[in-house]
């Protein structure tokens, strides 16, 4: 009985002992997280790839826009011809899930 006390005594210890430097640890890497982030440097490359993303953005959709779907979509909108019924973002269920199981080409 008295093994066992001990043993639980010092289970408790290693827990207090460990979640209190697992504490400090985890306040040092936030620290040199935010450092990092604050780096000039980092800085100019998190700009660069924000930009570069809008860019992206921007082109696929006009890409999609000049698209056979994206015609489809526009002319589509609001409007049931006949098809399957319309989900939230305007696809039809038909050519949702026909989109969505064949993969896509990149544009040359």
């Amino acid at each position: 009985m008295r093994g066992k006390l001990w043993f639980i005594g010092g289970l408790a210890a290693g827990f207090v002992l460990g979640a209190r430097a697992g504490r400090e640890k985890y306040e040092e890497i936030v620290s040199q997280t935010r450092k990092l982030m604050d780096h000039p440097t980092v800085q100019e490359a998190k700009g660069t790839a924000q930009a570069q993303a809008n860019r992206l953005m921007s082109e696929g959709k006009d890409r999609l826009s000049q698209s056979k779907l994206g015609e489809k979509m526009s002319s589509g909108s609001g409007h049931d011809h006949g098809h399957s019924h319309s989900g939230t973002n305007g696809l039809t269920s038909s050519s949702a899930s026909s989109s969505s199981a064949s993969p896509t080409k990149p544009m040359p």
